[in-house]
């Protein structure tokens, strides 16, 4: 009769354990796969086009093939990440109307991330080569985290956006955007116009 008795006993520490174990779940949360990014590392982009900079190793250079695209226009592809920066380029011609034109462009496409961003900051940053270039960073889900203009006002002007092929949240890609923004700062620090 023990024996009986404390097998009932002991399933039923189990049963009450186990049940408890059961009331007190709680859900994981969806987990992101961990990013390992390497370290920094430039080359120099190849004198085919009226500027000059040096970009990531582990990008790749390709070309706007966009329907409505112009010469010199190019992507800066991150295949790892799916990501790229779109380099539009647009000679100025010594025409203020024409600058203010691209500028007002410029604000126009950072503009429409309105919908979705909560939060766009803008700032003003000097090149150690003299060149000044506004940075514009967008909060949020919007297709673009981060962008730049940067022109001499009389020949070159160049924007810059960056963008991601997928669908993932922003707050899980923060590392690559953050790292991607980092190059985006090298390449205006080494921008060079060319004759």
């Amino acid at each position: 009769m023990t024996k009986q008795l404390f097998v009932f006993l002991l399933f039923s520490v189990t049963a009450a354990c186990s049940q408890k174990n059961k009331d007190n779940y709680v859900p994981k949360p969806k987990g992101y796969p961990r990013i390992d990014l390497p370290e920094h590392a430039y080359q120099t982009l190849p004198p085919v086009h009226p500027y000059q900079f040096e970009f990531s190793r582990y990008a790749r250079i390709l070309p706007d093939t966009f329907a409505r695209s112009e010469p010199h226009w190019i992507f800066v592809h991150y295949p790892k990440y799916q990501a790229s920066v779109q380099l539009t380029y647009k000679p100025v011609r010594n025409d203020p109307g024409r600058l203010k034109a691209m500028l007002e462009d410029s604000y126009k496409l950072a503009a429409k991330h309105n919908i979705k961003a909560y939060a766009i900051e803008e700032r003003v940053m000097k090149t150690p080569s003299g060149l000044t270039a506004n940075l514009i960073e967008l909060s949020g889900e919007v297709p673009s985290q981060f962008q730049f203009i940067t022109t001499d006002t009389t020949t070159h002007f160049l924007r810059g956006a960056l963008y991601f092929n997928t669908a993932t949240a922003n707050d899980s890609l923060a590392p690559v955007i953050e790292y991607i923004k980092q190059d985006m700062v090298h390449m205006l620090n080494t921008l060079k116009w060319r004759q």
